[in-house]
């Protein structure tokens, strides 16, 4: 039986469809194992379990795997890409066009299924992976869409819907109407200050409107998010608004926060849900209608700008809700864009789906895992696998060549490729560094960073905050913390305290901030503490401290591979006190399965300061620590003494 691979941008959109699919798969017998694979990327190879007949993960995850060169990866029969349009995306784009080209060129290659609802191309995506082009109209519930202009929603079938304004405000009133009229709105907003802003205004109107039955609901629903999390600002907000029918949802929110919110949303409880843009491409939350608030939304590269046409038809297709509507709704408020634009919006086709593959970054990183993949290349057989890219076909071979040849040589400039031959006979190798970096899944620019960082440093002295900024500062960190007026003065005090730490100097406030939010981690500050003090949410920071503590793995790596025995020691430690959030002194307590960051502290209060001191322990007497039990005591020693017998 040959193994399914199914490819999505975000694990966290289908997880609840995916406990659905794997009870019914396996109690048809059709499945032995229905794996997901949701661990960072240096962690893959041990965590995927063989057998597997399906295996659910991210692109990143699958383009990382290959460059372990599993032997169960020849035995992959089918390759479902979700959201295939998301080969146009700038940042994540070539991961999942490198994956996808792997697979076609492998000897026995696998069927690839690509799913989009947003490709205006599709006939040119389907010649590129060789397969049978099949498009549909069709709509489980029919889109209605149309403009607010004038205090009137003007569709584009020619009918208009009477909104009854207020102080809200035009995008608040008309998720509200739907409310009023027995549905559920989804409101986007295109920054966190306004999602929950409008959804503040909108409980007023909603919370009478609840039944007695949805407001005992929700009464349970406010009470988990209370006690499930730290409550920080926003998460007394969104207590407070649930309770009330309303909800705002963000990345800055935890995943327990966000769960709550969707659950309570797909039940019919919460009746109108403000979000940022990014819940159109990560959830699936339909509502009968959507409102779209803004057609701007700021952007790294350039500052203020339009949504695309893309972007759009991800938020307007989430109104309609199978089974409960006769239609979905997508309604904008074009603000200051002016109807004329919005308009635009309605009926076009999106954007054409485009390579990103031939920027300098991509083609470092995937020019370099080509080399560890396959092994000895020439230039020109380097260039024919990138034809055989969606790139490929979009541009021709001349420019694929000459940024093949920019990447070699940038490549051979920082060690990790060298050369066999000469001229055009000359074969391309990764060098041991180059392997290094490439299954560590970085960016060879971030390795000579870190390099530079390791020649710099002393292994006689403690750089915590230094190796903490030099995470904060690479290009794989994110998200990076936007600063704020005070957090210069933060940083600022925090770097006259601790500057003997650091081994360069912190020029950026983003960078800075970053810095400081994961040092209060490191040092136990709780998540509300950290968001009081930096403005850094609990959603924000999981993502924050999980990217850090791998990239602490690399770091140790490389240093480890350089003979820099200290630092390597040091980054080694640094990774598990980022995945805990823990002083130094609480690493080896941490290796004990069940002992997380507070009850370590408290057993480290109480005297119990690593596996061996607890391993001998009296259960009835460690059970009284912060009314663990007896039964956990038991449960925690035992796992102490394993532990400390395995590392004698």
């Amino acid at each position: 039986m040959s193994v399914k691979v199914f490819l999505r941008v975000k694990v966290s959109w289908f997880r609840h469809q995916l406990q659905a699919v794997r009870r019914l798969l396996r109690s048809w017998q059709l499945c032995r194992v229905f794996h997901v694979v949701e661990k960072s990327p240096y962690t893959l190879v041990r965590y995927v379990r063989w057998p597997a007949d399906i295996i659910v993960l991210t692109n990143e995850r699958m383009d990382s795997l290959m460059r372990h060169r599993p032997a169960w990866m020849s035995r992959v029969g089918l390759v479902i890409s979700d959201e295939i349009h998301l080969i146009g995306d700038a940042d994540r784009g070539p991961a999942l066009e490198m994956a996808i080209a792997h697979a076609l060129s492998a000897k026995s290659p696998p069927q690839v299924l690509g799913l989009s609802a947003t490709v205006s191309n599709a006939g040119e995506i389907a010649e590129w992976l060789g397969a049978e082009l099949v498009e549909s109209s069709w709509r489980p519930v029919p889109l209605a869409e149309g403009v607010y202009d004038g205090g009137s929603v003007h569709m584009a079938d020619g009918s208009t819907l009477d909104v009854e304004s207020s102080i809200r405000g035009p995008a608040v009133d008309i998720g509200v109407g739907a409310v009023a009229d027995g549905g559920q709105a989804l409101v986007f907003a295109n920054t966190r200050p306004l999602s929950m802003s409008m959804a503040t205004k909108a409980s007023t109107a909603v919370e009478p409107m609840l039944s007695r039955e949805a407001a005992a609901r929700l009464k349970d629903a406010s009470d988990r998010i209370v006690r499930e999390n730290e409550r920080t600002e926003a998460v007394k907000t969104l207590a407070d608004l649930v309770k009330k029918g309303v909800a705002f949802h963000h990345a800055g929110l935890s995943q327990p926060c966000r769960s709550v919110v969707e659950e309570e949303f797909r039940g019919g409880a919460i009746r109108l849900v403000t979000a940022t843009p990014t819940l159109a491409a990560g959830v699936n939350l339909p509502a009968r209608r959507v409102v779209i608030s803004s057609l701007m939304r700021f952007d790294m590269r350039r500052g203020m700008a339009p949504i695309s046409v893309l972007d759009y038809k991800q938020m307007s297709g989430r109104a309609g809700r199978p089974q409960y509507d006769d239609r979905g709704e997508a309604i904008i408020v074009p603000g200051n864009a002016g109807p004329e634009m919005a308009s635009g919006y309605i009926g076009a086709e999106p954007e054409p789906v485009e390579s990103q593959m031939l920027n300098a970054r991509a083609m470092r990183i995937h020019t370099l895992g080509l080399l560890v993949i396959r092994a000895a290349l020439k230039r020109s057989q380097i260039t024919d696998f990138f034809m055989g890219t969606l790139a490929g076909r979009q541009l021709s071979k001349s420019e694929i060549d000459r940024e093949v040849g920019s990447a070699l040589r940038v490549l051979a400039k920082k060690g990790m490729v060298s050369s066999r031959g000469a001229g055009a006979a000359a074969r391309h190798i990764a060098s041991d560094l180059g392997r290094l970096v490439s299954e560590l899944y970085l960016d060879p620019d971030t390795a000579t960073e870190f390099l530079e960082l390791l020649d710099m440093a002393s292994d006689k002295r403690d750089h915590t905050l230094g190796l903490v900024h030099a995470i904060a500062e690479c290009g794989e960190f994110y998200p990076k913390a936007m600063p704020r007026e005070r957090d210069r003065e933060n940083a600022e005090g925090l770097l006259d305290e601790h500057g003997g730490e650091l081994v360069y100097e912190v020029y950026s406030n983003e960078i800075a901030k970053s810095t400081l939010a994961l040092n209060a981690w490191v040092c136990e500050e709780t998540e509300s503490s950290i968001a009081a003090a930096h403005g850094v949410e609990s959603g924000d920071l999981h993502r924050m401290r999980e990217r850090a503590a791998w990239i602490a793995h690399c770091l140790a790596r490389i240093a480890a591979h350089e003979g820099k025995t200290g630092l390597a020691s040091e980054a080694d430690e640094l990774e598990r006190r980022l995945a805990y959030g823990i002083r130094r002194e609480l690493i080896d307590l941490t290796r004990v399965r069940g002992v997380g960051r507070v009850r370590a502290r408290e057993l480290y209060r109480a005297g119990y300061r690593d596996r061996k001191s607890l391993a001998g322990a009296d259960a009835r007497k460690v059970g009284r620590i912060s009314s663990m039990g007896k039964r956990v005591a038991e449960a925690i020693i035992a796992q102490a003494g394993q532990a400390g017998a395995r590392r004698r």
